[in-house]
């Protein structure tokens, strides 16, 4: 088999879809973005990458903190249209029932299964057109019918996937079996 140079590419795939919100002069915005990563679980730290132009990047560094809002299938047109219309020129505050948590400047969705808080640790400047954010985990929160024993159930939660170079959206296929045993029985 010959495998072919296809260029520095960041072929992640697939990538969350989430919903970023930050209050931006002291009213709730929000954006759509895919690059998202978890940076360390202990404390819980989020990493996430957003164009320098984008509002919202004005309100997470206005503010010092962000949510990450995991939408689910049902909500793909909506996400899409945060993501296409900046808050500059379209009122994105009455989209949704807005709620806060522990922090009163991260704006959370109460229609996404997931809302993450978190308290902004790091900006990073790479020298490209995104700035990188890493926040810590300030709580988590979701509802009885997205989880089992309090973890988000994937098949409840029904989040979106995001294929970068295609530009298309996509949903949780077939379980494959439990990490860290499925291996056990492996023979090399």
């Amino acid at each position: 088999m010959q495998k072919k140079q296809l260029g520095a590419k960041t072929l992640i795939y697939p990538m969350p879809v989430v919903i970023i919100g930050a209050n931006v002069s002291g009213k709730p915005n929000f954006n759509t973005i895919a690059y998202c990563g978890v940076v360390q679980s202990s404390p819980a730290m989020i990493s996430i990458s957003m164009d320098k132009k984008r509002y919202t990047n004005k309100g997470i560094k206005e503010n010092n903190t962000f949510s990450i809002n995991i939408p689910s299938e049902r909500m793909v047109k909506i996400a899409d249209y945060i993501g296409i219309y900046s808050g500059l020129n379209v009122d994105k505050s009455k989209l949704f029932k807005v709620f806060y948590g522990k922090l009163s400047t991260a704006p959370m969705i109460e229609e996404c299964p997931i809302n993450i808080e978190c308290k902004l640790i790091s900006v990073m400047d790479f020298g490209g057109k995104n700035d990188l954010f890493v926040g810590e985990v300030v709580e988590t929160y979701s509802e009885d019918r997205y989880t089992i024993d309090e973890i988000p159930d994937m098949k409840k939660v029904n989040p979106i996937l995001f294929s970068r170079y295609e530009h298309t959206y996509w949903k949780v296929g077939e379980y494959l079996g439990k990490a860290y045993e499925i291996g056990k029985n492996y023979k090399p």
